[in-house]
């Protein structure tokens, strides 16, 4: 009998298959408002000024959990995530950090260090 998978793994298998196939995908602003739709508006805030550090950490996070793969394109921009990763990654799940730094190597700290 196969063993049952744990709890992480259920979650990381549910995070991977929502991402991109390549960052270059996140075609989302980079500054300006996002207005989240309201599957995603949990927290209760729906509009978020890029402009401002602590909203774009936010939006990010709250996209990163909760998004499907058409919210993380739609909503996210590579060029902003790859700056905001250092933080970001700090601030959101185990599970999501690793399945991302697993898949893209331009978030995988580890790996540019070695590098």
């Amino acid at each position: 009998m196969a063993a049952t998978p744990s709890v992480p793994e259920l979650r990381r298998t549910r995070f991977a298959r929502r991402l991109p196939a390549e960052l270059s995908e996140l075609a989302g602003p980079a500054h300006g408002h996002v207005d989240l739709p309201l599957h995603l508006a949990w927290s209760g805030l729906s509009r978020f000024d890029l402009n401002q550090p602590r909203l774009r950490m936010s939006c990010y996070r709250i996209v990163l959990a909760e998004g499907q793969h058409d919210d993380l394109v739609r909503h996210l921009n590579r060029e902003l995530l790859v700056t905001m990763w250092p933080v970001l990654r700090t601030l959101i799940s185990r599970d999501i950090r690793d399945v991302w730094e697993n898949a893209f190597n331009d978030l995988n700290l580890g790996a540019q260090a070695a590098a």
